[in-house]
């Protein structure tokens, strides 16, 4: 009997707090249904402006308001603009998409006060060295003046690093690096201006053996306290010396005041030879990319002022690679906020075989610029619409790399494949590279004919990049460094 009664008397209790808690719950639910409502009814509210009280109606604001105030009631009705909410009706939809204006994070507000008053133009253009000014100097003016070629980029810090001609400065003079293999570039560039000739001047950067011979605490060096040489036993310059930066700083402000419209960095990076593992730079633990990136960012923000352009040379490699940024230093799309030009070296001769699927890239210069380019407007693609970035202005291939087990001889169809391959990819300016200086004029047009073509062209239809993953290998290594183009060795006719 005791445990019958006990049972009840249990069972009694927790009915009780199951009441209760279902008292509980309902409660609860109700106050969430009310705040929800509440909370719904605030948020589609439009916010009360602050306004200046106004002045009571006359009788004749009150007539016309009466008047129209059925008009107004029509119109409202049959208003299309929506007025649809959000989910659950708490987002309120703006009837009417209005321009946001994009707040900017104030570390990307990069150059702001600049006011660029300079001209661009849609170089085509050729390298050459000082030598061949001295000895090709007509041969170039007539290509100038024969074809569509409007564009010259002359060594002014060759790779050796000496300065080709006289120029002067507190850095420069402490250095001693100026020479004087262009004995008259006043008239060089005079002569150059009299035939519409757009004057870049190439200037090797960190790789630069003589400064690093006479000033060696400026170079980079190796844990173990040594200068740094590659297998060519070459210096190169430490790129986060202050010392450096403002020397190129120095030498751009002279090829300003003569008259060049540009000047173009190449070896803006770290070397890729050696005991590269034990370079010491920086504070220790900048990263390569940090490194090269500050200092770009650095002369652009001196040099820019000055009213010429900058550009730089980069690794075809480090469009894609990872691994390749990484070791040489060079980020893409980085550079490309800094840069008025990013010029990438994408010759197809420099391609391993199988790059973009394409089997042996020299053999296909056509589908290896359109590949390339195309996976650099992709890239590039990243960067937010408020951003400035640098136009990307090619490096083209004008030699064959008979060093190559797989290669092809390139004349007039090749070379034109390559400025037709960089058009079909959205960009409109080109240079191309012979070190030799013996360029192919049966791929150029004459200035009439290409802007004709250029205006007329149809809408490519190219295949797409392919998508296959793509070999990883060290930019610019092995058989490319001793190649013969380097040396200007190249005397192949065209």
């Amino acid at each position: 009997m005791d445990f019958t009664r006990d049972y009840h008397r249990r069972r009694k209790i927790k009915g009780r707090e199951i009441a209760l808690m279902l008292f509980i719950f309902l409660a609860a639910f109700a106050v969430g249904i009310f705040v929800f409502f509440t909370l719904k009814k605030h948020l589609n509210q439009p916010e009360a402006e602050e306004k200046t009280p106004s002045p009571a109606p006359t009788l004749t604001e009150m007539v016309e308001d009466k008047e129209n105030n059925g008009n107004s009631e029509k119109d409202e009705e049959n208003s299309e603009e929506p007025q649809a909410a959000g989910p659950y009706g708490i987002w309120v939809v703006p009837a009417k998409e209005d321009e946001v204006e994009v707040e900017i994070p104030e570390e990307e507000l990069w150059m702001e006060d600049f006011v660029d008053t300079r001209e661009k133009t849609r170089s085509k253009g050729i390298y050459m060295t000082s030598d061949a000014l001295r000895n090709r100097f007509d041969y170039i003016l007539e290509l100038m003046d024969d074809t569509e070629l409007n564009t010259v980029v002359i060594d002014i810090k060759d790779d050796d690093g000496r300065l080709t001609y006289a120029m002067t400065g507190e850095l420069i003079d402490s250095f001693g690096t100026a020479r004087s293999f262009i004995p008259d570039i006043e008239g060089f560039i005079k002569t150059m201006k009299e035939h519409n000739v757009y004057l870049i001047a190439r200037v090797v950067a960190f790789k630069d053996p003589l400064l690093v011979r006479t000033k060696p605490e400026l170079g980079l060096h190796l844990s173990d306290g040594s200068v740094y040489k590659d297998y060519k036993g070459l210096g190169w310059l430490n790129p986060t010396k202050q010392e450096v930066l403002d020397y190129y700083v120095e030498i751009a402000q002279n090829i300003a005041d003569i008259g060049f419209d540009e000047i173009n960095f190449d070896y803006v990076r770290f070397p890729t030879e050696g005991k590269i593992s034990e370079l010491v730079y920086g504070d220790g633990e900048m990263t390569k990319i940090e490194a090269i990136s500050a200092a770009v960012k650095y002369m652009c923000e001196k040099i820019k002022p000055m009213g010429i352009f900058v550009s730089a040379d980069l690794f075809g490699a480090v469009i894609r690679s990872a691994v390749d940024q990484r070791i040489v230093g060079q980020d893409y799309q980085e550079l490309a906020l800094y840069l008025d030009y990013i010029c990438p070296m994408i010759y197809p001769s420099h391609y391993s075989d199988g790059y973009y699927g394409i089997e042996h890239p020299d053999t296909e210069p056509y589908n290896m610029i359109y590949a390339a380019l195309s996976d650099s407007n992709k890239v590039l693609s990243g960067i937010p619409e408020y951003r400035k970035r640098a136009e990307v202005r090619p490096w083209l291939q004008d030699f064959t790399a008979s060093y190559l087990r797989h290669y092809i001889k390139y004349g007039p169809k090749q070379v034109r494949e390559e400025i037709e391959a960089t058009y079909d990819s959205g960009h409109s300016g080109w240079l191309l590279w012979n070190a030799a200086v013996n360029y192919t004029k049966g791929a150029l047009m004459t200035e009439e004919d290409a802007d004709y073509a250029y205006a007329h062209r149809p809408t490519p239809t190219p295949s797409p990049t392919p998508t296959i993953p793509i070999p990883t290998k060290m930019p610019n290594a092995g058989q490319f460094i001793d190649s013969p183009w380097k040396k200007g060795e190249d005397a192949t006719e065209k």
